[in-house]
């Protein structure tokens, strides 16, 4: 039997090496976010639904320090670009950070994800018809997730993630949405 999984430091260091037909991007640093007590054998799963497509997922992604390269290729494929059915390798980090999120709001519902991935002509057809979406997306990257949570304050998931200090934060009241990505931490929105 294979083993199919891969430790985080060998995870992040392969740059745009292939596993399991997946190109993961080389990834500079982990999140900086405040690590949550893990359960028994370290497991993380992520329960979301893509808003768009209707398609979720509901698994273990990571045990440990080991990211589990088959649970990629399907967070990849329900996180792809829907308006052009483009797939990109989402970061580990941006998953770990919507992970804690989730898990700080004590509830077990799936979080509602309206964007993943976003292509480059994607985000320039969205950029026309919005000012709110930047030029330079780390949507394009796979660094990026926009999600709410049914039920939950849309105004507490902000405050969440920016009590992590993991990345950026934006927070879009009149769409009913929050933005987190595993970049530089700032935060927007009102």
């Amino acid at each position: 039997m294979i083993d199919k999984t891969i430790d985080r430091r060998s995870f992040l260091s392969i740059g745009a090496a292939t596993l399991g037909g997946v190109i993961i991007p080389a990834v500079a640093s982990p999140a900086l976010a405040v690590p949550l007590p893990q359960r028994k054998g370290g497991t993380r799963r992520l329960a979301f639904r893509n808003a768009h497509t209707g398609e979720s997922f509901n698994g273990v992604y990571r045990v440990g320090d080991k990211y589990l390269p088959d649970a990629f290729d399907q967070i990849n494929h329900v996180l792809r670009d829907h308006r052009s059915n483009t797939q990109y390798p989402m970061d580990p980090r941006v998953l770990d950070i919507i992970f804690q999120v989730r898990q700080l709001t004590g509830r077990n519902e799936p979080l509602e994800v309206l964007s993943g991935y976003r292509s480059p002509k994607t985000n320039r057809k969205l950029r026309k018809a919005s000012s709110g979406v930047a030029k330079k997306s780390l949507h394009m990257k796979g660094q990026a997730i926009d999600f709410h949570m049914e039920g939950y304050s849309t105004a507490r998931l902000r405050d969440l993630a920016k009590s992590l200090r993991a990345g950026g934060v934006g927070y879009y009241s009149r769409s009913d949405f929050v933005h987190v990505d595993s970049g530089d931490v700032r935060s927007w929105g009102s």
